[in-house]
């Protein structure tokens, strides 16, 4: 793949990641309960910035990780059977997104993350009360999604090795500014004193194109580049 091709593979990828909810979710409970405390403006700004850092940190992090490991794995040249087998898991977990991602039987966005795990969510954006606090909130609301955006990191990995080492950075960081596409929307609308009520329903009322939106998105990305890289490559061997 060309350079503009893996890039716009990894923009896709960070889009897929923006459209999870988790992190907005809880970007919302945070602001909540800041706004029910009679928190000011500022602090309620201070609050949800360090949060949204936390999370662009802790998104960094996974990608530049996850694809340290697969260097060290495989160096430069990624098996075939490696892109097969994350292509696999893309087009599993689209399933599983259209299926489990919002949890049966309820009227709002609650996810699909346990109820224990849940409730610690909302105890800690109720205790937060400091940036420090909100910033390792952001961090932890990263690794609660892990299982749903690990296949976008794991494609955008792979990508990213395939291309030259100055481009490398390059798109590490469209991955981690994409990927807060959704949260810094929400960021931006609180910031400018949009009601809390009237954002949670128009996530209420959409919830459901989001969930086909992301599950279809990631078969299309498992698919695409199942037909690029692997397809591709035996066709060219012929």
């Amino acid at each position: 793949m060309d350079t503009f091709t893996s890039l716009a593979i990894v923009a896709f990828a960070a889009l897929i990641h923006a459209s999870f909810q988790l992190s907005v979710s809880v970007l919302t409970l945070l602001s909540g309960h800041a706004i029910g405390a009679k928190k000011s403006h500022a602090r309620v700004l201070r609050l949800t910035t360090s949060y949204t850092t936390g999370v662009g940190v802790m998104t960094l992090l996974i990608l530049s990780f996850t694809s340290l490991i697969f260097l060290h794995a495989f160096g430069s040249e990624i098996p075939l059977l490696v892109w097969a087998l994350v292509c696999g898991l893309v087009l599993g977990i689209g399933i599983a997104v259209w299926l489990f991602y919002y949890r049966r039987g309820t009227e709002g966005t609650e996810l699909w993350i346990p109820r224990s795990f849940a409730k610690f969510l909302n105890t800690r954006s109720k205790k937060t009360h400091q940036g420090a606090e909100a910033f390792s909130l952001g961090l932890t609301s990263v690794v609660a999604e892990l299982v749903f955006i690990i296949p976008t990191v794991a494609i955008a990995a792979l990508v990213l090795i395939d291309l030259p080492a100055e481009w490398q950075l390059v798109g590490i960081g469209i991955y981690t500014l994409i990927s807060l596409l959704g949260l810094l929307i929400v960021w931006v609308l609180i910031g400018k004193g949009q009601s809390l009520a009237r954002i949670q329903k128009w996530r209420v009322t959409n919830k459901r194109f989001l969930q086909f939106s992301s599950g279809s998105a990631l078969i299309v990305l498992g698919f695409f580049v199942y037909v690029s890289k692997i397809l591709a490559t035996f066709t060219g061997a012929q």
